[in-house]
C-alpha cells in the first residue's frame, strides 16, 4: 500500500525564467496563471522546456528548481528502498521511536493488501501481541517492553513522511523504479505522472 496526499508543485514560473537566462530570451516568455492560480506554460515556454529536457541533465538544470511537496504513507519495507534517494530530497517522518505507543495497534496500521488469507490471520495475532505490549508499556514505561515492541514491529508497518523533491529527482526515480516488482513503486510512478507537465518534463513523451 502507498498513498500520496497533499501534493504541492512550486516555482515553475521562476524555473522557466531561469531556463531563458543563458540566451537572454525572456521576451519570448508566453506563460501565465489561469483563474485557479495554476501556471500554464505557453507554446514558446513549453517548446523550450521540452528541448532542454531532451538535451540532457547539463541543459535541464531548470528542472532542479521545480519543487514538489507531498505526504506519502507507505510500509517500512518501501521506505527502506526509498532511502536510496538522498541527494536533493528531504523527508520528515512520523516517529516510530517516540510515538509508537500513542495509539492502539490495528491491522489497518500495516500493509496487508497482498497477503494470503492464512498469513493475514497470523498477522492479526502479531498485531494483538503488539497491542498487549503497547498497553504494558503505557502502564509501566518499561524499556524492555519498548524494545519488544520495536523489534517485533513488522516491516509492513505504515509510516507517513512529508517529502520534498524536484523534477530532476523524479526523473531518476521514475525511470529506475517504474518496472519494479513492488506495487508501491508503480503507485508512486502513477502519482508522478499526475504532476503538472509530467509527460513533457519528467517522462519526456513525444508529442
Amino acid at each position: 500500500m502507498l498513498i500520496c496526499e497533499r501534493t504541492n508543485v512550486m516555482n515553475i514560473e521562476n524555473a522557466m525564467r531561469g531556463a531563458r537566462n543563458p540566451m537572454n530570451s525572456w521576451g519570448r516568455m508566453d506563460s501565465e496563471y489561469d483563474k485557479e492560480g495554476n501556471y500554464v506554460l505557453g507554446p514558446n515556454d513549453l517548446g523550450l522546456a521540452r528541448r532542454l529536457r531532451l538535451a540532457g541533465s547539463d541543459h535541464r538544470k531548470y528542472l532542479r528548481q521545480i519543487f514538489v511537496s507531498v505526504d506519502i504513507t507507505a510500509p517500512l519495507y518501501w521506505w527502506k528502498e526509498y532511502d536510496t534517494y538522498k541527494a536533493g530530497t528531504v523527508a520528515n517522518s512520523t516517529s516510530t521511536m517516540h510515538k509508537i505507543h500513542s495509539k492502539p495497534f490495528s491491522l489497518e496500521d500495516f500493509s496487508h493488501d497482498h497477503m494470503t488469507e492464512p498469513t493475514r490471520s497470523f498477522m492479526k495475532v502479531v498485531v494483538g501481541e503488539l497491542e498487549k505490549l503497547r498497553i504494558n508499556y503505557v502502564e509501566t514505561k518499561s524499556k524492555e517492553t519498548w524494545y519488544d515492541m520495536i523489534q517485533l514491529l513488522p516491516s509492513s508497518y505504515n509510516q507517513m513522511r512529508t517529502c520534498t523533491f524536484n523534477y530532476e529527482n523524479l526523473i531518476n526515480m521514475y525511470f529506475a523504479r517504474k518496472s519494479h516488482k513492488l506495487t508501491e513503486w508503480h503507485t508512486f510512478c502513477d502519482w508522478v505522472e499526475t504532476l503538472p507537465y509530467a509527460k513533457e518534463l519528467i517522462i519526456a513523451e513525444s508529442e
